[in-house]
């Protein structure tokens, strides 16, 4: 598979820390790196300072974007302990809505049973919900969604007992989907060392290898990829250590990598970088999108190369294969050989502002 021509790839799980935390990335750097990395829709967490928990917050949010995107991209809304009513009236404007029953980077997290029980009962069923939930917080929120009639979507699953629970709860007949990062695919807590105690951080934590090796031998029952792109300078990584990776300039060289160990297909690859977070996060076409992938091209994962304003990785000095050559987005070519070519507030919102 030399040159493909491929469906611009959708990602359901991005932070580009604006506004609030510019310094790291904003709609224009991280929608930069979306394109270089094949993908022409994003969709952005409420975690942000402010978090997007209210209309006016929502709406900064959206001004900024609609002025900065290079991509298309949507919106998701934040739980709070207090804003279940709120967040179901706004449901028209968002992608979904992100309840935080784990600790993560920001200022949103539910910590009672009260409030997650008040937003899985008033957000709307057609609309996602979706879970940072690690260990014992994964059934919790897929019981009270199983009570409620809803589905739920969990979030970034990294370990062996995450990934078999939810296997069994689709087994029977649970409505659950998930995601996985390229990360927890492909980095285990013994690589640490070398990327380095700070840089290291992120929620959840790479694991052991026997949960990433249980989640690549259960690809067939995960609905989405998702980069977790979470961009923080170096200067923060190595002192405070927030947790968080950029991503999205090398998932699809990764994902490529599965497909030639045999592991997926390149369907298989489509399925969860473009038809199920389409279908999931009920994503409009994007009539004449593509991209263009030299899958035999070899490079070398620098952060100084990369778009984000991050400008590290993970991955550094890893040699990665697959490049993204060419984006077209509504016709327009907005990306080719490494250069942006988009205009600020060319990507547009997938939801309507009202």
């Amino acid at each position: 598979m030399p040159k493909l021509k491929l469906p611009g790839l959708i990602d359901p799980h991005v932070h580009l820390r604006d506004p609030g935390a510019t310094h790291k990335e904003d709609w224009a750097s991280g929608t930069a790196a979306a394109l270089a990395g094949g993908f022409t829709c994003v969709m952005d967490m409420p975690n942000n300072t402010p978090p997007i928990t209210n209309a006016d917050t929502l709406a900064v949010k959206q001004r900024a974007a609609s002025e900065k995107a290079l991509c298309d991209y949507g919106i998701h809304f934040g739980a709070g302990v207090d804003n279940a009513e709120i967040a179901a009236a706004l449901t028209p404007q968002v992608t979904g809505l992100k309840m935080y029953l784990d600790q993560t980077f920001g200022p949103l997290r539910l910590d009672d049973l009260h409030s997650l029980v008040a937003h899985m009962q008033h957000f709307p069923k057609d609309v996602p919900i979706l879970c940072h939930a690690e260990g014992r917080t994964i059934p919790a929120a897929i019981f009270v969604a199983q009570l409620h009639d809803r589905p739920v979507h969990i979030c970034h699953v990294s370990r062996k007992d995450e990934i078999e629970l939810i296997r069994t709860a689709k087994q029977k007949g649970i409505r659950v989907t998930c995601e996985v990062t390229p990360h927890h695919l492909f980095l285990t807590e013994d690589d640490c060392a070398a990327i380095g105690a700070g840089r290291c951080e992120v929620r959840p934590m790479i694991a052991a290898r026997a949960d990433v090796e249980a989640l690549r031998a259960n690809l067939d029952i995960v609905d989405c990829f998702a980069t977790d792109h979470a961009p923080h300078t170096l200067a923060e990584k190595d002192s405070a250590a927030p947790p968080g990776y950029p991503g999205l300039e090398t998932a699809l060289s990764l994902y490529l990598e599965l497909v030639r160990e045999g592991i997926i297909t390149l369907d298989d690859l489509l399925t969860r970088a473009h038809e199920n977070p389409r279908r999931i996060f009920n994503v409009p076409a994007q009539p004449d999108t593509w991209i263009e992938v030299d899958t035999d091209a070899e490079w070398i994962a620098r952060g100084m190369n990369l778009h984000t304003r991050a400008m590290w990785t993970p991955f550094e000095g890893r040699t990665m294969r697959g490049k993204v050559t060419r984006v077209v987005l509504r016709g327009q070519t907005v990306f080719e050989n490494d250069c942006i070519l988009a205009a600020p507030g060319t990507g547009r919102n997938i939801r309507p502002v009202l």
